[in-house]
This record gives C-alpha cells, structure tokens and sequence, in this order.
C-alpha cells in the first residue's frame, strides 16, 4: 500500500523559507512522478512543481524562481524547497505521487504565510 507523509508546513514571516518533506512507502519510488499541490481556502487544488521519474521539472508561474522541488530515490522522499515566501502562498499542501494512470495523495501540510 502506497502512502505519502508530508511534514514541514508551519508559520512563516513573508520572505521567509520552508521545505516540504514527501516521504513515500511502498516500491517503485524511482520510477513514479512526484508533484506538489495547494489548495487555499475557496479556491481549487492546483500544481505547483512536478518532478518526473527522470528529473525533469515544472512549476507553476507563480513560483518560478522562489519554490524547488528535487527527489532522493534512495530516501523515497521529494522535497519543496519554498523560498522569498509570500502571503498568497499560504494554503494547505498536498504531495502527489503518479505511477503509471494511478494518483496517490498525502494527507496535507499547512503553509501560512503572515506577518
């Protein structure tokens, strides 16, 4: 059974720094996509990095430049390093894990953003 803890999340004063921890249980951690998800309160879940099972990455627009998400196959972890904070990064986020058509979903970790 595949599960994902995230952990990292916390208060944060803008232009401050956080990075999320993914960890992953199950096998085939190196050959699955890894992405970052938030969902602020009344709006919808969107992507915010994916990283695939060869490295390649994206980000949403609104990070470019400030957020990084990198792998470590051998720990079954992905990570988001968040940077230059802003108060619109505040939300709830999601680690996902896609392997092959399955999508599999943390349990969340809040981010806030404020002064």
């Amino acid at each position: 059974q595949v599960q994902l803890v995230e952990s990292g999340g916390g208060l944060v004063q803008p232009g401050g720094s956080l990075r999320l921890s993914c960890a992953a249980s199950g096998s085939l951690f190196s050959i699955s996509g890894m992405g970052w998800y938030r969902q602020a309160p009344g709006k919808h879940r969107e992507l915010v990095a994916f990283i695939t099972s060869g490295g390649s990455t994206n980000y949403a627009d609104s990070v470019k430049g400030r957020f990084t998400i990198s792998r470590d196959n051998a720990e079954r972890t992905a990570y988001l390093q968040m940077n230059s904070l802003k108060p619109e990064d505040t939300a709830v986020y999601y680690c996902n894990r896609v392997l092959g058509s399955t999508n599999y979903w943390g349990q969340g970790t809040q981010v806030t953003v404020s002064s």
